[in-house]
């Protein structure tokens, strides 16, 4: 198979494949690209592998960088962007089952693209468009499979997370998992709690949010991987029915607002849940605050106060989720809700502490920060305009009211 014409994103790239051929060796684009290339899918990484070892290529290029040499990889900055070039390998020594004891370069594409984890990504395209297809990659994209490169047990035994990258390439590819690369990840599932939750979660969103999250969902339920991820190892009820939603979902967010939903975490047990998975803190309480907003849709009780609570971003957060977790709801409703709060800030609050203290209505202290929060909290609800005027009017009558207590 030969591309006659490459897309525009691996022209900067072709001089410095036909740089390292013109010096008598091989280079080749390989991996991803070549598979969505071929997809027709959007390319968002090159990558570059050549018989070339790093000191032979750095003798090529003027500007280079050792972004990994120990495992062959060199960055060439010749051509204005840097691309990063890794000579052939093989591998060995899989003790942690991640990564390899020792790693030997040699000169064989072929044996640089058996270590690969699916034939679909063990391609290999030369700079004038000829793809190389040493293990039928071509036909199992045809048959939309995912398969592994060899022996299925040795490839997982190899690399544990290889496993999550084949549930996960299910969702975004939306592709079948070839029997035999199914039964080895049923039989090799417990080796997933031996690879980093960071590196796990980072799969799992990506399946989140492929193209038909159902596929890869019903994979680790079928496998028995979801067993051996962070909280969920007895809900298997609830990921049967996070498979049947209505997928597929754009913002990560999101996504985990529709599992933490369907899992019916609230507040606290969501923040425990997705500190598991180690989420940034920003997105945990994005999260929160969406799921508490999908919970209220659900019930029928959002009120303008838990708009205001939820914020601009967590409300499109929650919107989305709660489509995906099929709600009826009037989601231009409540869009429209949130546009015609008074203020949607509470620093757009037309009067402070210090003006307060000085029409002498209160001193500082925390009788202070509980009339802030009612004149807030009134503004919000609709019950007192938001100007200087009617809040020290209504500033006035709290204190009243607390002191008749």
């Amino acid at each position: 198979m030969r591309i006659n014409q490459l897309p525009p994103l691996f022209e900067p790239a072709r001089p410095i494949l036909a740089t390292i051929e013109r010096a008598g060796f091989e280079a080749y684009f390989v991996g991803g690209c070549v598979r969505d290339l071929i997809l027709g899918d959007p390319i968002h990484d090159i990558d570059i592998a050549t018989s070339a070892y790093p000191e032979e290529i750095k003798r090529l290029f003027k500007r280079t960088v050792d972004t990994g040499i120990e495992h062959g990889t060199v960055m060439i900055l010749d051509h204005g962007q840097g691309y990063e070039t890794t000579t052939f390998r093989t591998e060995s020594g899989y003790q942690d089952y991640r990564r390899p004891d020792s790693v030997t370069f040699v000169r064989s594409l072929a044996d640089d693209l058996k270590r690969r984890d699916f034939t679909i990504n063990a391609l290999a395209m030369k700079e004038d468009g000829e793809v190389v297809d040493l293990f039928d990659g071509l036909g199992d994209l045809d048959r939309r499979l995912i398969k592994a490169v060899g022996d299925a047990n040795e490839r997982f035994l190899e690399d544990a997370l290889r496993m999550m990258r084949a549930v996960r390439f299910a969702s975004k590819l939306d592709f079948t998992i070839d029997p035999v690369t199914l039964a080895g990840i049923k039989t090799h599932a417990p080796l997933l709690e031996k690879i980093a939750v960071e590196r796990v979660q980072v799969e799992f969103e990506k399946l989140l949010c492929g193209q038909n999250p159902a596929r890869g969902l019903r994979g680790m339920l079928e496998t028995g991987l979801y067993r051996h991820c962070p909280g969920l190892s007895d809900q298997q009820a609830a990921l049967e029915k996070l498979a049947t939603l209505d997928w597929p979902i754009a913002s990560p967010a999101a996504a985990w607002t529709s599992l933490v939903f369907t899992l019916g975490l609230d507040r606290k047990a969501a923040g425990a849940f997705l500190k598991q998975w180690k989420l940034s803190n920003q997105l945990i309480k994005e999260v929160q605050a969406a799921n508490r907003m999908v919970a209220a849709i659900a019930a029928g009780q959002v009120d303008n106060q838990l708009l205001f609570e939820t914020g601009k971003a967590a409300l499109a957060t929650a919107l989305e989720a709660a489509r995906v977790c099929r709600l009826s709801f009037d989601s231009a409703g409540i869009q429209k809700r949130y546009a015609e709060l008074a203020i949607t800030d509470a620093h757009q609050l037309a009067i402070n502490g210090g003006l307060l203290v000085k029409e002498g209505i209160v001193t500082p202290g925390p009788a202070m920060g509980k009339v802030l929060k009612r004149l807030l909290l009134a503004v919000v609800a609709g019950e007192v305009a938001n100007d200087q005027t009617a809040l020290l009017g209504a500033a006035r009558a709290i204190v009243r009211e607390e002191e008749d207590k």
